[in-house]
């Protein structure tokens, strides 16, 4: 916004604006500036927040699968188990 508002002051200061052209230029560059960057930083947020979601759904997969592999470990050796196989 700075460099926008400098902007204005200068071109309006080399076309030799009036006190108030230069000042109801400045005003709604900044309005403006202001409305963009209003603009972007809710794109953004709402960006940050489906990719925050859809991590936290792939570690939530990732923990589940680990979960079932676990699970299916601890079957074959109850399966082992069973058979009565002692290697010792």
């Amino acid at each position: 916004m700075l460099i926008g508002g400098l902007v204005t002051v200068v071109i309006t200061f080399v076309n030799h604006y009036s006190i108030l052209a230069k000042l109801m230029w400045l005003l709604a560059v900044m309005a403006v500036l202001y409305f963009v960057g209003t603009i972007v930083i809710n794109v953004i947020e709402r960006f940050e927040a489906a990719n925050q979601k859809k991590l936290e759904e792939e570690e939530k997969a990732r923990l589940e699968a680990q979960e079932q592999a676990l699970r299916e470990e601890g079957t074959v050796e109850e399966k082992d188990d069973v058979s009565g196989d002692t290697a010792t």
